[in-house]
């Protein structure tokens, strides 16, 4: 068994992961950096779902380091790719001119602007990375914990890697319970948080949908996959609130729960430099194809692109028909999941419905070689939810909400270590539960919900830190999950190098000023500018 010493060992090479890692190093510390699947990234990357983003992103709202890796990501296009002269000089270029993002993009270009921000520190030999690797146990002192324990996917092989400072960064918390540090997960109830959207009881295994992505395109041909084995069971599927069968193109629509149609055109022949992707404004799901397309064949030269590229992340790849954490069936549970994707597929390939008046687009091709995934889908499921740490201080939905606040904006906190923005934007849950949808106000990111209310030395640096299931549903986006990983990994190594702790610097105004003047001059925002809810 291999035994490896850091500063700081960050186990989950995700978004929060890698922004963790880049933050601790860029202040001195040596860092072991953990990834369980192939590609560094997480919802980015191997789970392939481009970035969700603000109205505002690019203005501001962002951390200088998220921005250099939305800068990194179009510089490698204007690079590499046969960029039509139009798109070229395009200052925000969007790459798939999708309509859920400003930057929709293949989810192989971010992976290489991450390795690349990252590859100094390799060579420098203050970074290793452990890939792919997860964590199997972990080892504590009273409320320390003092080594971390994982398997190599493909050889077996297990090392320790110990460390004075370890964050979580996994999709799921994975390290809260190996290490005995307190959590929650699921709906807490309306008597434990006071919220309005809460149950009345609490309901731990109610948790958000988990989806499976993949991504297409339409050439000639006729790409139809093998049948699925679950496919009848999917086809026949008809949740309450759907307003008819799961595969079809009505469902819910989030914000207003009534049931909408969508459409669903191969290669529109649109103008990509047109496409307004601005969810303040529009969703921009009205057209499926086009919602979350990552390559607009029109943006390229004559030829490069056979067919545009559309990521499928769509309400009907959601599985809620059971939670994947904390169960013993978590597997079979994923698989499933994995298996509905194909079915959807198998159903646009032979059965949706056409405008034409037919079914099924044969021409649809599985586009593995873009996600990464060994069956073609992507590598990794999306896990909206992941457990969270009972914190020093929990984000309440009546801390942002509009409905709530009004025109006061979101509740200020004192140790702000950053900014987000997104709506309450909850997916169908395991417990039966429809969409939950309302206007946020733009939100800091306090310094407590960062810290385990017993735990010294674990940090949470993904969508695990003190939030609730509610508004879990707005800090569990891209740029949000960066912020709070690099606010962690700033942390971790700002109390390594002050000789002090994390609850000491949020109890001490002094060293939190200090702290805070750090993180501004790594390029974090702690206070938005007066901008509206959506």
């Amino acid at each position: 068994m291999k035994e490896i010493t850091a500063d700081v060992l960050v186990v989950g090479g995700g978004l929060g992961g890698v922004a963790a890692a880049l933050a601790a190093l860029r202040a001195g510390r040596t860092v072991v950096l953990t990834e369980e699947f192939d590609w560094i990234g997480g919802q980015l990357t191997s789970q392939a779902v481009p970035p969700d983003e603000h109205s505002w992103v690019e203005q501001f709202g962002v951390t200088a380091s998220y921005r250099a890796l939305r800068d990194g990501i179009r510089d490698y296009y204007r690079r590499y790719y046969p960029l039509t002269d139009a798109a070229r000089r395009w200052v925000h270029l969007n790459p798939g001119a999708g309509g859920v993002s400003r930057l929709c993009h293949e989810p192989a270009v971010a992976k290489a602007v991450l390795e690349a921000m990252l590859q100094p520190y390799r060579g420098g030999g203050r970074l290793r990375v452990l890939q792919p690797w997860r964590a199997t146990a972990a080892e504590s002192d009273g409320d320390r914990v003092t080594s971390v324990t994982g398997r190599h996917r493909d050889t077996g092989e297990q090392t320790v890697v110990t460390a004075r400072y370890v964050l979580d960064a996994t999709e799921t918390g994975e390290l809260l319970p190996l290490t005995g540090t307190e959590y929650v997960t699921g709906f807490e109830s309306q008597d434990d948080t006071g919220e309005p959207s809460a149950p009345a009881t609490a309901q731990p295994a109610n948790m958000q949908a988990v989806s499976v992505c993949f991504a297409i395109d339409h050439v000639d041909g006729d790409h139809t996959i093998d049948r699925p084995n679950s496919y009848g069971f999917w086809r026949a599927y008809t949740p309450p609130f759907w307003g008819g069968p799961l595969l079809s193109w009505r469902s819910p629509h989030p914000r207003t729960l009534e049931i909408s149609e969508r459409s669903f055109t191969p290669n529109p022949d649109d103008d990509p430099l047109g496409v307004v992707a601005d969810q303040r404004l529009n969703p921009g799901d009205a057209n499926l194809w086009t919602f979350r397309r990552i390559a607009a064949r029109n943006l390229f030269t004559p030829g490069a692109y056979a067919s545009d590229i559309s990521l499928v992340n769509w309400p009907m790849i959601d599985y809620f028909e059971a939670p994947v954490i904390d169960v013993p069936d978590a597997d079979e549970q994923l698989a499933r999941a994995r298996e509905l994707s194909m079915s959807v597929l198998y159903w646009l390939q032979t059965e949706a419905p056409r405008p034409d008046g037919g079914t099924g687009f044969p021409g649809l091709r599985l586009r593995g070689d873009v996600t990464g995934g060994g069956d073609g889908l992507a590598q990794a499921p999306y896990v909206r939810e992941s457990r969270r740490i009972l914190a020093d201080y929990t984000i309440v939905e009546q801390d942002l909400s509009h409905a709530v606040r009004g025109d006061k904006g979101s509740v200020t906190y004192a140790d702000s270590v950053g900014v987000g923005m997104y709506r309450i934007d909850l997916h169908p849950s395991t417990g039966g539960d429809t969409y939950i949808d309302v206007p946020s106000s733009p939100f800091q990111i306090p310094l407590g919900a960062l810290l385990p209310r017993r735990v010294e030395n674990l940090l949470p640096a993904a969508k695990n830190l003190g939030t609730t299931h509610i508004t879990n549903g707005c800090y569990r986006l891209h740029p949000v999950e960066w912020n709070i990983g690099e606010a962690a990994g700033a942390l971790a190594a700002f109390c390594l190098n002050e000789g002090t702790t994390p609850r000491a610097v949020r109890e001490d105004p002094s060293r939190l000023a200090d702290f805070q003047s750090r993180l501004t001059a790594d390029g974090v925002e702690l206070a938005w500018p007066d901008v509206t809810a959506y």
